[in-house]
């Protein structure tokens, strides 16, 4: 019977297979998805999975749930202003130390301890992220960036050589003196995807995926268009931290990447099931 059901999976991945081999698939990992050991050990293993069948997985992070506990380790409250961090001086070092320093890095070792091959690299290496102070809505929201070229050379040379680019979302600053800003790691995917002119956008976060009603997971909506999501965020159905989610995915799609998925990376394997099946399991915006 177990035979049986893993071949029909393996029969219904089959196209899917032949349509993704040798294709770009820009993945965000991020939120309370990143957490729980046994859920990022399955992550990594679906990201080696899609590199062994031929596609070109490349990994953008954030990292919130860490820098919140250093936050608190230090005593300095979080604020969010329209779903995105608060930066101030203070918070960027953190921000720095812990993505670059510490997320980056555990995600590249749990590769390797997993057979996979990664490499990590932070948004301002190279100046890869090129960014300028985004003023969401009018409102200050220190320094954080908002991404205004992606060069993508260092992507490229390790995806030619079989390595998963591993980045963190900080960028340079390309408008007022030196140093590095906060990019929401969501923005940053998407920018990746463009540059990359990538097949698939998918953010694993920590939610099962765009609902009309954010309790109940009945109301789940698997598919939508363009002119939809932005109903959505009109109606206040979309909000807080799903709008630099969705925003990011409709830039991406406006600029020729085919489709974006917003799925539960909470939930074991999510990635393949979104991937390789017909039914999926988030909400993928065309």
């Amino acid at each position: 019977m177990d035979k049986h059901f893993n071949a029909d999976v393996l029969i219904e991945a089959l196209p899917y297979l032949r349509k993704f081999c040798g294709k770009i698939i820009v993945i965000k990992y991020g939120g309370a998805a990143m957490i729980n050991e046994g859920v990022r050990q399955t992550v990594i293993q679906d990201l080696i999975l899609m590199q062994q069948v031929g596609m070109k997985p490349v990994l953008v992070h954030g990292g919130g749930p860490e820098i919140d506990k250093m936050l608190k380790k230090l005593n300095k409250e979080a604020i969010f202003v329209n779903g995105l961090r608060y930066t101030d001086d203070e918070t960027m070092e953190i921000v720095q130390m812990v993505l670059a320093g510490k997320v980056n890095k555990d995600l590249v070792e749990l590769f390797a301890r997993m057979g996979g091959k990664a490499m990590g690299i932070c948004g301002s290496d190279g100046g890869l992220f090129m960014a300028k102070r985004m003023r969401k809505n009018g409102q200050d929201l220190g320094l954080v960036g908002d991404i205004q070229e992606v060069k993508t050379d260092a992507i490229r040379v390790l995806l030619d050589n079989g390595i998963i680019p591993v980045i963190a979302s900080i960028a340079l600053r390309a408008d007022e003196g030196s140093g590095f800003y906060n990019v929401n790691a969501d923005s940053a995917a998407g920018a990746v995807a463009i540059a990359l002119k990538a097949e698939k956008l998918i953010l694993l976060t920590d939610v099962p995926g765009v609902m009309e009603d954010r309790v109940d997971v009945g109301t789940l909506i698997r598919e939508m268009d363009v002119e939809m999501a932005k109903t959505l965020m009109k109606k206040g159905v979309i909000k807080a931290g799903m709008i630099p989610k969705v925003e990011g995915c409709l830039q991406a799609l406006a600029q020729g990447v085919t489709a974006a998925h917003i799925v539960d990376g909470r939930s074991p394997h999510s990635l393949l099931v979104e991937l390789f099946t017909d039914t999926g399991m988030g909400t993928m915006i065309r």
